[in-house]
């Protein structure tokens, strides 16, 4: 009798703390919540004039250079369509933008067809620029490549709808942060490099960018956990 008048109170007590507990640990994981780093502010919105009127601001881009030789990028386009564009396409506000010179028009069309394959690529632009305009909208960028003699990069960039790019501030393995190796950040993605493609960029931060989006419309996020403080901060160290 003495056991039976424990066990009733004990699976009380079990029953009511449970959806406590799930609650308690819920609330922990939304103050843990991590957003895509913003690495620079105030990137370059496309010239009005372009062609489709496309622009960056309230759209979620990535943002390519193929410059005079899109054909050159045959490689970069196709891991970028498998990889990240098949992947996101569905998702609201999303967008690739590459950018080519106006007199690589032709050809960039050419390599659009070779992509395209029947299937469903509105979501996906060659925004045709001047020269001049490209190196412009690039310089807005932060990042440790450069363009190459054609206008072009094998690395794209987000960026946000607020026209900020978004990347890592700290990009470094468990291994390289328990042996408290420099910081160093992640700004664009190489497009040659499947892993990096496939597995920072699209299996992690564009996830991430666009979970943030869905809780910000949803009323759970604070625009304020941005983290502004380490974009100076990580400046400073550069």
């Amino acid at each position: 009798m003495e056991k039976k008048s424990y066990k009733k109170p004990l699976i009380l007590g079990v029953l009511f703390f449970l959806p406590v507990f799930f609650v308690l640990i819920m609330s922990i994981s939304k103050e843990n919540y991590n957003t895509l780093d913003i690495v620079k502010e105030n990137v370059r919105e496309l010239p009005a004039t372009n062609e489709l009127q496309i622009q960056l601001k309230d759209h979620l881009t990535v943002l390519a250079f193929f410059g005079k030789k899109p054909m050159e990028k045959a490689t970069e386009a196709s891991n970028l369509k498998e990889l990240i564009y098949d992947k996101f396409k569905g998702f609201k506000k999303f967008q690739i933008v590459v950018l080519v010179t106006e007199e690589a028009k032709a050809e960039a069309q050419q390599l659009y067809k070779e992509i395209a394959l029947y299937e469903d690529l509105r979501f996906w632009h060659f925004v045709y620029l001047k020269e001049g305009e490209i190196n412009n909208l690039f310089n807005s960028l932060k990042t440790n490549t450069v363009l190459d003699a054609n206008l072009a990069t094998s690395n794209v960039f987000i960026v946000d709808t607020d026209l900020s790019q978004r990347g890592r501030l700290d990009d470094r393995t468990d291994n390289e942060i328990a042996s408290n190796k420099p910081v160093y950040g992640l700004s664009s993605y190489n497009c040659i490099e499947v892993d990096q493609l496939k597995n920072k960029m699209g299996a992690d931060d564009l996830r991430v960018l666009f979970t943030e989006y869905r809780e910000k419309r949803k009323g759970n996020f604070d625009s304020s956990q941005r983290r502004a403080n380490e974009i100076n901060n990580n400046e400073q160290e550069n």
